[in-house]
């Protein structure tokens, strides 16, 4: 029997004009229900707005890291301040060398002022004290406005001013 010239028992139909099997019945089409799983993923617009809200936070973090990498800087130089010692040093002798101490550590010029170089009584002792704030441009009139504040115990006594 030829299967081109064969009609199909049931319908009646020929089996070429529906390419039909006559074991088998008719086939589906793929758009009818063959597919199995149902296709998951993200949007082009849903990738596009992921995108922009990654973009803006990686935009603040390069903005915020540098402020951060600087107030580590300031630790560290307190920290060799405290434990050189101040014994016997003025109140500006203090701030001098921590301000030089301050440049090695790439600190900026404007970010600590002298003034903001304290010393006063803690829980252990003398402290040496340092607060300032850091005001980082972000976007058109938006600023970040960092507040940062330290404070190390120092070994001696600061010296009255003359």
């Amino acid at each position: 029997m030829n299967v081109s010239l064969a009609m199909h028992a049931r319908t009646g139909q020929s089996t070429r004009s529906w390419g039909l099997n006559p074991e088998q019945g008719p086939r589906q089409r793929h758009s009818e229900g063959t597919m199995k799983s149902k296709q998951s993923g993200i949007t082009l617009i849903g990738f596009i707005v992921v995108l922009a809200v990654a973009g803006f936070f990686a935009y603040m973090a390069m903005k915020l890291v540098p402020a951060y990498s600087e107030y580590a800087g300031v630790v560290k130089a307190m920290n060799q301040m405290a434990t050189e010692g101040v014994d016997g040093k003025t109140l500006d002798q203090v701030r001098r060398e921590l301000i030089r101490k301050l440049d090695f550590q790439y600190v900026d010029d404007a970010t600590i002022s002298p003034s903001d170089i304290t010393m006063g009584q803690g829980a252990s002792g003398n402290e040496l004290r340092v607060s300032y704030d850091k005001e980082v441009p972000f976007m058109y009139n938006i600023d970040f406005l960092i507040h940062f504040q330290k404070s190390v115990p120092v070994q001696g006594n600061v010296a009255p001013a003359q």
